[in-house]
C-alpha cells in the first residue's frame, strides 16, 4: 500500500511484453466500486508506458491498467495496485505507519528525527524545525498541511551557502541550525539563539574549540565559534531567542551535532 496526500501527483509506470508500440493502455482509478478517473496512454517503442495524475479526496483507490483487444495485440489486464489518499495528523504519543512515514519523509528532507514509528519529543522538534523552515505556525504537531508537504517532498531548507562544502548555517529569522555538506542540508535542528539583551553574533566564523559533557552553566557538548559563543545542548530551547548569545539545541541532539562538527569548519550566522 502506498499513501498520498490530497493534490499529490501519482506516477504509475509499467511495461508491456511483447512490446507493440502505439497500442493504447487505459488506467482506471476505482473508488468505492466506481471509476473516478480514466486515462489512456500509448505504449512506447520499448513497451513502456507512464501515467501521471493528481489525486483529490481521501480514500482508497484501486488502480487497474488494461488493454482492449486490437488487431495487433490481445486484451490484457495488469495486476491491480492499491493506494490510499489520507489527511493524517499526528502528535506526541501517536504511533504506527502514519508516524513512521512522517519520520522517513522528514529525514529524507534533512530534518533530524528518529525513525521508530513512535512520535516522541525529538520527532516533535523535527516537525517544529520543518514548520519554522516553511514559515508555518511553530509547534511540534503534524497537521494535514505538514503531511501534504512532506509527502510531496517539499519544505527542505534552502542553503544560503550551497558551495561552502561542509559547514554550518544558522538562520536567525527562522531559528534553525543546519549542518550542510555536498551542497545540501544534511540535518536541520530546532534552535534558540540569543535574547534581545544578549544577541547572537552574525557573520562567518570557524569552530576553534570543543568541550564534551556538561559544564557549570548547563551547556552540553559545546562547539565554540567565536569567544564564548557556542552551539550547545540546553535544557530549555523555546521557540524564540532566549540564550545569552549561544545557539541552544535540544540536549538529545547535542552529541550528534558535536560529533559532526570538526575544528576549522565554518559557520555562517545570518538574519
Amino acid at each position: 500500500m502506498r499513501y498520498y496526500a490530497p493534490r499529490q501527483l501519482v506516477v504509475l509506470r509499467g511495461r508491456v511484453t511483447p512490446a507493440v508500440p502505439g497500442e493504447l493502455v487505459t488506467l482506471n482509478a476505482i473508488r468505492d466500486g466506481k471509476v473516478s478517473k480514466r486515462v489512456r496512454r500509448e505504449v512506447g517503442r520499448d513497451g513502456r508506458f507512464e501515467f501521471r495524475f493528481t489525486v483529490d479526496k481521501s480514500g482508497l483507490l484501486r488502480l487497474v491498467v488494461n488493454h482492449a483487444l486490437s488487431d495487433k495485440q490481445a486484451a490484457f489486464r495488469a495486476r491491480p495496485q492499491r493506494i490510499k489518499v489520507v489527511r493524517w495528523t499526528a502528535g506526541v504519543g501517536a504511533r504506527g505507519v502514519r508516524v513512521l512515514l512522517l519520520q522517513r519523509g522528514l529525514l529524507r528532507l534533512g530534518f533530524a528525527t528518529p525513525v521508530t514509528g513512535r512520535f516522541d519529543g525529538l520527532t516533535a522538534n523535527a516537525v517544529n524545525a520543518f514548520r519554522k523552515t516553511s514559515r508555518m505556525r511553530v509547534g511540534g504537531y503534524a497537521s494535514p498541511a505538514v503531511y501534504a508537504m512532506v509527502f510531496r517532498r517539499n519544505g527542505a531548507f534552502k542553503l544560503r551557502y550551497p558551495r561552502a562544502g561542509k559547514h554550518v548555517e544558522f538562520d536567525w529569522s527562522r531559528q534553525v541550525l543546519v549542518l550542510a555538506r555536498r551542497g545540501r542540508p544534511y540535518r536541520v535542528y530546532h534552535t534558540s539563539s540569543g535574547a534581545p539583551a544578549t544577541p547572537t553574533v552574525f557573520g562567518t566564523f570557524r569552530f576553534y574549540r570543543q568541550t564534551p559533557g556538561t559544564n557549570a552553566l548547563g551547556m552540553v557538548h559545546s562547539s565554540y565559534f567565536i569567544r564564548g559563543y557556542a552551539i550547545h545542548g540546553y535544557a530549555s530551547v523555546p521557540n524564540y531567542p532566549a540564550s545569552h548569545g549561544c545557539l541552544r539545541v535540544p540536549i538529545p541532539n547535542a552529541a550528534s551535532i558535536f560529533r559532526w562538527i570538526d575544528i576549522g569548519d565554518p559557520i555562517y550566522s545570518y538574519r
